[in-house]
């Protein structure tokens, strides 16, 4: 009999003591398996790094927010969701880093850009620049209000360093995991050890220490049922631990020639809030084998970090396409309770635009809208 493994989190060798940064939640199933054992294996991150045969492509982690010619730290994550180190990240104009023996480089924001965008090994990523505060206020972390339990999750506000080792996070009492810093954000990874539920978490730098609340939410899910047979309906079951508020997951399709969602391969789903909370994703088997799909938690959509991102990508879109972005962004300004419409504009664009700095942008804005 076959095993239905269950993976919560970036896929992960099987090396014994090894915890990756979590990003997603992935399940494995057989679509022809009738009865079997369910593991759950949850690899909340370790620090441990990745070798070359598996960074052969890498996710770039960068603050959400920069400062304007203040120093910062970024991660690579190899194919296995680890810390990668000896990675070069280009930063364009002949400007490169590489990764220390912790899988993060140092460097200082620029000051002649409203976004920063890096690339590694094919992949690219963007954050924000902001201007040097001109004064100095209280700083004021905040959270989104629930996270994922094996997700990073950003901490903005201000107060930080851009050293990432002189930013300290516990939650709960327990250590977090800082991947990348700057003086306006930090990029946090709880605990394997933290519990879904109400969280306290505790942020110290030489400067002083800071405290905000949220929630820890695991997702999981069950075995189809009915179990799956080729051109037969089922359902996948959505559970949501540590919270009974409703939240927004959105559910990718890794292989939809195996599986089909009936409702769309990438779809938002709303769970139903309360003690039992919950949501079922409608599904057919296609055809034997193997099938795959990752959630993850939504945030709420922020108009202006969208629109940030869309008066930048303007900037450097095609021509024929420069005065609907810049229409995106007037929308957003003029109205921004109307981020769904935006975000399916914005996808259209995506959907015929090939990769560069251009797309990476338009994926920020839209990542910001969803």
């Amino acid at each position: 009999m076959r095993q239905i493994r269950f993976l919560s989190g970036l896929w992960v060798t099987n090396s014994a003591k090894a915890w990756a940064p979590a990003l997603i939640l992935c399940a494995v199933c057989s679509a022809l398996l009738v009865c079997g054992c369910l593991f759950l294996i949850c690899a909340p991150a370790a620090q441990a790094q990745s070798t070359a045969a598996t960074t052969w492509t890498v996710t770039v982690v960068l603050p959400a927010r920069l400062v304007a010619g203040q120093p910062a730290t970024l991660a690579v994550l190899g194919v296995d969701g680890r810390l990668a180190d000896g990675i070069t990240v280009d930063f364009g104009k002949g400007q490169r880093v590489k990764t220390d023996k912790t899988g993060r480089a140092f460097f200082t924001a620029p000051t002649d850009a409203p976004v920063l965008i890096v690339s590694a090994a094919g992949n690219s990523a963007a954050a924000l620049i902001d201007a040097p505060a001109t004064a100095g206020g209280e700083p004021t972390p905040s959270v989104s209000p629930v996270v994922s339990q094996v997700d990073r999750f950003s901490v903005c506000g201000g107060g930080f360093r851009g050293d990432v080792d002189a930013n300290h996070a516990s939650i709960n009492g327990d250590r977090s995991f800082v991947l990348a810093s700057s003086p306006e954000c930090i990029v946090v990874l709880a605990s394997p050890r933290a519990l879904p539920g109400p969280a306290k978490l505790l942020i110290e730098t030489p400067v002083g220490q800071w405290t905000a609340t949220t929630t820890l939410a695991s997702l999981h899910f069950d075995p189809p049922l009915p179990p799956l047979v080729a051109e037969k309906r089922s359902k996948l079951a959505l559970h949501v631990q540590g919270t009974d508020q409703a939240l927004r997951v959105w559910v990718e399709n890794q292989t939809p020639g195996v599986l089909r969602f009936l409702r769309g391969d990438r779809q938002e789903v709303l769970t139903s809030g309360g003690p039992q909370n919950s949501a079922e994703i409608e599904v057919q088997a296609i055809a034997t084998g193997d099938f795959s799909f990752h959630g993850r938690i939504l945030a709420a959509p922020d108009a202006g970090v969208a629109r940030r991102y869309l008066t930048a990508a303007e900037a450097i879109a095609p021509k024929d396409l420069q005065h609907v972005v810049k229409n995106l962004a007037e929308r957003l300004t003029h109205h921004p309770g109307d981020t769904q419409k935006v975000w399916h504009d914005a996808e259209a664009i995506l959907s015929t635009t090939m990769a560069g700095d251009f797309r990476t942008l338009m994926e920020c804005a839209a990542a910001a809208l969803e």
